[in-house]
């Protein structure tokens, strides 16, 4: 049996399905950090954390803010069930500017209250947020 040349990419979250078309190559961020998948993959199923997903058609490559859900890698395709999922452009940049600066804070004065993975989950957001944004302008 001959090795699959493209994989098909399907991206959703419990809003709205984001991508789903034919793709090269995808990288994910995994729960053991980020992995590249090429057609012949071998199947795997993992947790997503937060982190910047790309996928590349031909020589051109498209950048989403991703975090936490689930990827199932098949030889052929590879779908993402993601909790959030964004393209550069559904970015709001102030927004994540002022939610990365509010983490920020809270992590440079914690209280005795404080929820300490939530507020280092908050800064990561705001911070890949910032970077697919940045992504897409620097290409532009």
């Amino acid at each position: 049996m001959a090795l699959p040349t493209k994989l098909t990419l399907e991206i959703v979250t419990p809003e709205r399905s984001l991508v789903s078309q034919l793709v090269d190559e995808v990288q994910l961020p995994g729960s053991e950090g980020y992995f590249g998948v090429l057609p012949g993959h071998t199947p795997l199923l993992t947790t997503l954390q937060v982190g910047e997903l790309w996928y590349r058609i031909g020589q051109e490559k498209h950048y989403l803010a991703v975090a936490f859900g689930f990827a199932e890698v098949l030889s052929d395709r590879v779908t993402v069930l993601a909790q959030i999922a964004e393209r550069p452009e559904d970015i709001d940049v102030p927004r994540a500017e002022a939610a990365k600066r509010r983490a920020e804070e809270r992590l440079a004065r914690p209280a005795m209250d404080m929820d300490f993975e939530r507020a280092r989950i908050a800064l990561m957001k705001s911070l890949i947020r910032l970077q697919v944004a940045s992504q897409a302008r620097t290409r532009v």
